[in-house]
């Protein structure tokens, strides 16, 4: 289609803020049309999706709605596109932030108008990270996302939040100055920035190993895998409700993304050779977090652990190289972009009644809170992986991809399984049942409207794809298929080359 459709996407948030930058005061009416405006942006911008989702041809393996216009005198193109691996999470980042928006009644005490801006040029970089086909676009949108996000916790944050934003500006740039490295190299070398050109050119093996691991640093840190994951739980519970929304629904999976499109897309011949160390490194996030999560008395740091864990299957199965390990991790991915969303959510509706979120606080909130409690009964369900879910849908591909291709592996991962069990459930029999000692949490409210709607929202499609995963699978089928026989292919070659 002639109309920049893509281009339509990325900026509208943008320009979005900037109608918000130029409303005068912030209190009353002000402070009405400033949510009205963001609301409406946000809403927008996610029909809009819908509809491209509609137009894409699922049938089709190659990048489709390209725009390529020349920017700096050639030097860099601004080239974007899409498959049907990326415009699953331009969805999701379209879904997740009107909720986000809705999100701030409660939790947003001042400076809204400039946490909403914070929140749309937001949307804006992290629809640009999933659209991009140009390296050196991908890594401005992937590293302008840090800036808003790093004011989000510095400045709306907790007691701790200028630590936990330095924290995660640090972690995040010292990986991905790696990357920018990496970045100049391949333009040197090649020419070109151009992902689809270099996937026709093929990167030389005697590169790829260097190459694969200075995006790793980047993508690693941003996942977080372990080691590298100890600034996600500072950085939750630090930021306000919003901000932990967006950092776990989508800041970390651009990280996955990024496995998927450049690790093993780009680097399939490194992408084979480091696989022993992807599957160490996942494993532990999976089993190791999962203890530690188990020890928590934080709500908040327990669910950023638990999503080390859920990342953790999704590197694990994007590595197996197989069709199931593959499809199931972006499942995963999206089903943990619900679920996360809506835990964080549920805290947040604990935390903006009693500012307390210590698992010891609570407990008998099914007699003051029946709304609340079933809610949040199927986001931990979810949570799990319980079949009827989507949460089950994604975990369960990723293992039958994993017992296709090590068997040690998948097994010591199902323990995971049993341990994301343990401590969601103990988790939500500590809050919701048992006696209600805490006489305070008899003065406080059922969900109200906007918060049974917001949880609602996010509770359908968990459900929906749980039973019905089809047009999830449709979409990435074609486009999962075909980056797996163009790896097979560079491996054959790369084989024959040196035989």
């Amino acid at each position: 289609m002639d109309f920049p459709i893509l281009s339509s996407i990325i900026l509208l948030p943008s320009i979005g803020s900037l109608f918000l930058f130029f409303i005068k005061g912030s209190e009353g009416k002000s402070l009405q049309t400033i949510k009205y405006v963001a609301l409406f942006v946000t809403i927008t911008n996610f029909f809009i999706s819908i509809y491209l989702w509609y137009l894409f041809d699922e049938t089709s393996s190659n990048f489709q709605f390209i725009e390529d216009k020349e920017w700096l005198d050639g030097f860099i193109n601004y080239k974007v596109g899409i498959d049907g691996i990326s415009i699953l999470f331009i969805i999701l980042t379209t879904f997740i932030t009107p909720l986000c928006v809705l999100s701030v009644n409660n939790s947003i005490k001042s400076r809204l108008k400039d946490f909403l801006i914070a929140i749309l040029l937001m949307e804006s970089l992290m629809i640009g990270v999933f659209c991009s086909l140009d390296l050196i676009i991908f890594y401005l949108f992937f590293e302008g996302g840090l800036i808003p996000m790093f004011l989000i916790i510095g400045i709306w944050g907790g007691e701790r939040r200028v630590y936990s934003a330095f924290k995660f500006f640090l972690y995040t740039l010292f990986g991905s100055v790696l990357m920018l490295v990496a970045i100049i190299v391949i333009y040197l070398t090649y020419g070109t920035t151009d992902i689809t050109k270099l996937y026709e050119i093929g990167i030389n093996a005697n590169f790829q190993n260097l190459l694969w691991l200075a995006f790793f640093s980047s993508f690693a840190v941003k996942t977080p895998m372990w080691p590298v994951h100890t600034w996600l739980p500072d950085a939750h519970v630090e930021a306000p409700t919003a901000g932990s929304v967006l950092l776990a629904a989508i800041l970390l999976k651009m990280a996955g993304y990024g496995f998927i499109r450049f690790s093993i897309g780009l680097f399939p011949i490194a992408s084979e050779f480091f696989t022993p160390l992807i599957y160490f490194l996942s494993l532990v996030a999976i089993i190791y977090t999962s203890f530690v999560a188990l020890m928590q008395e934080d709500m908040k740091k327990l669910i950023a652990y638990s999503s080390v864990a859920h990342m953790g299957y999704v590197t694990l199965g994007i590595f197996t190289n197989t069709q199931q390990g593959l499809e199931g991790s972006i499942v995963q991915m999206i089903s943990h972009g619900l679920v996360s969303a809506a835990l964080f959510l549920s805290v947040g509706v604990l935390y903006d009644r009693t500012h307390s979120r210590l698992i010891k606080t609570y407990g008998g909130l099914v007699s003051v809170m029946p709304k609340y409690s079933i809610l949040l009964m199927i986001f931990t369900l979810s949570a799990l992986g319980l079949p009827g879910t989507s949460g089950f849908v994604g975990e369960f591909l990723i293992l039958m991809g994993a017992f296709r291709d090590n068997f040690l592996v998948a097994t010591i991962a199902c323990f995971g399984v049993i341990l994301g069990a343990a401590y969601m459930l103990w988790l939500y029999k500590r809050v919701i049942f048992g006696k209600l000692n805490n006489k305070d949490l008899l003065k406080i409210d059922d969900l109200n409207k906007s918060e049974i709607l917001v949880l609602s929202i996010i509770a359908l499609p968990t459900l929906f794809y749980g039973f019905y995963p089809e047009p999830l699978l449709n979409t990435v089928e074609v486009s999962v298929n075909n980056l797996i026989d163009t790896y097979n292919y560079n491996l054959v070659s790369f084989g024959a080359n040196n035989g």
